[in-house]
């Protein structure tokens, strides 16, 4: 390399500022408050050392600003993944990757004066001695669907996990073919059932099963018969199962333990809300399985769980298992399911839970909240549709049923459908939305009221000059 060419290279590498110099730079203080001067500092040194060696090969540039955008960016991009609040608009109530079922003010409460104390979870108050967690929030839950006994784990896997390690260790568990399911995220029936130690006996097609085909499958090798709630698909045409009251009349006559997840889990009438029958866990009592597990943060509109109800001679042995540590609920979980539960109990479960305030939204106060926003728009120059559309319920619960919803989209936008989609991910707080067609839409029936404001100036801030 010529003298010259050294010579600039060298001029370049002086000119790279120290990491130092880097951090006392005003636009990196909002990230070193919220982020910590460490995690900061770790992405200043890597950009540093990547701008080296671009200098070395006479690449790039080196000037401080150029070098604090590219560590914004960075920052920005690391930390994107850190939790933070988000505005649904995509229609969908129970949103997996959006967290599920929000929770409302007053148990979050709640949770936050359990939380900020120490609390009686594993104390008795009268006695004044060491007792189980989880007494008063299993007291409810038996309370509500007449169960004989219940218990929480950390989440609906966990539950199917610890029944089937409890009562089907080493021995045969027999399943339907079309309910050998996978939810969401990977989580699927025959996997859990190996992890447990259970053996897997599949009977039937997965269109057709009879009541012969469990029957026949019974040896002295089974341990229970299991049947899922195909909750996240449907099936239709030349289908057959039989009935969880039939399942539970062959249990019995063998001596066999009849459980059945349910998957998303619901206490309230979905047919009172315009939706298809939804089973529900009194239901399933009722027609006499011996064990139900279900999700808390889907339909019952609490905390992340995984409940289990039936009868006591089966939770007891749960309740003893090893595996019941390691899935328990910690306070924080336990605190907003109690509250939860409270709701129902109260009768005050579509007052006061999201998830149900969303569903029974009525379509004209949907339509009221979009005129006002695009009223509003529109006094900045702004042009909105507002459309009927349809929103679902999702997280695995109701599969293919909607509701009338109201949507809103800027009329003739400057950007793509997939760029508007990214612009408002940008916002603080993100918006997410849905495309619908060619058009980038956003849902009212699952952002909060008092969201609308906020909504409006993320519309004006991408879309205003």
């Amino acid at each position: 390399m010529p003298n010259s060419g050294r010579k600039v290279i060298q001029e370049k590498l002086r000119q790279i500022p120290s990491v130092e110099k880097i951090l006392e730079a005003p636009e990196l203080k909002p990230y070193i408050d919220k982020f910590s001067h460490p995690l900061v500092a770790s992405v200043v040194k890597g950009a540093v050392e990547t701008v080296r060696e671009e200098a070395k090969k006479n690449k790039g540039t080196v000037s401080l600003p150029q070098i604090i955008s590219t560590i914004k960016n960075i920052l920005h991009e690391q930390t994107s993944s850190s939790l933070q609040p988000v505005i649904n608009a995509t229609g969908v109530i129970l949103h997996t990757n959006l967290g599920r079922a929000p929770l409302d003010e007053n148990t979050l409460s709640f949770i936050k004066e359990v939380s900020v104390n120490y609390t009686n979870l594993e104390f008795d108050l009268k006695e004044g001695k060491r007792s189980k967690r989880g007494v008063f929030v299993e007291k409810l839950l038996c309370t509500l669907t007449s169960a004989e006994s219940a218990l929480a784990v950390n989440n609906n896997a966990g539950a199917v996990l610890l029944i089937l390690s409890s009562l089907a260790k080493d021995k045969e568990v027999i399943v339907s073919r079309g309910e050998l399911v996978q939810i969401g995220g990977g989580f699927r029936i025959p996997e859990i059932l190996s992890l447990s130690g259970a053996n897997l006996r599949e009977v039937g097609t997965t269109n057709h099963t009879t009541i012969s085909d469990y029957e026949k499958a019974i040896t002295r090798q089974s341990a229970l018969l299991l049947k899922v709630h195909q909750s996240n698909f449907k099936m239709m045409g030349f289908v057959q199962k039989p009935s969880l009251a039939e399942l539970v009349k062959l249990g019995k006559r063998n001596k066999l333990p009849v459980v059945e997840d349910l998957g998303s889990g619901v206490l309230l009438r979905t047919e009172d809300f315009h939706l298809a029958h939804e089973p529900t866990m009194t239901e399933a009592l009722s027609a006499g399985a011996d064990l139900v597990c279900f999700s808390g943060d889907k339909l019952l509109g609490a905390p992340q769980a995984g409940i289990i109800l039936g009868k006591r001679k089966y939770v007891d042995i749960l309740k003893k298992h090893p595996l019941y540590r390691a899935l328990r609920l910690d306070k924080m979980f336990l605190a907003g399911l109690e509250k939860v539960l409270l709701y129902y109990l109260k009768g005050e479960a579509i007052k006061r839970i999201p998830v149900w305030q969303m569903i029974s939204a009525p379509l004209e106060s949907l339509q009221n909240r979009a005129e006002k926003i695009e009223t509003e728009l529109k006094k900045s120059g702004i042009q909105m549709v507002v459309q009927k559309s349809q929103s679902t319920i999702g997280g695995g619960s109701l599969p293919g049923e909607t509701l009338p919803s109201i949507t809103i989209s800027v009329i003739k936008p400057v950007f793509s459908a997939n760029q508007q989609a990214q612009l408002f991910r940008q916002q603080t707080p993100p918006v997410i939305g849905r495309i619908e067609g060619q058009k980038f839409v956003l849902d009212l029936r699952t952002v909060f009221p008092h969201q609308d404001e906020t909504l409006v100036s993320a519309i004006k801030r991408i879309f205003l000059p």
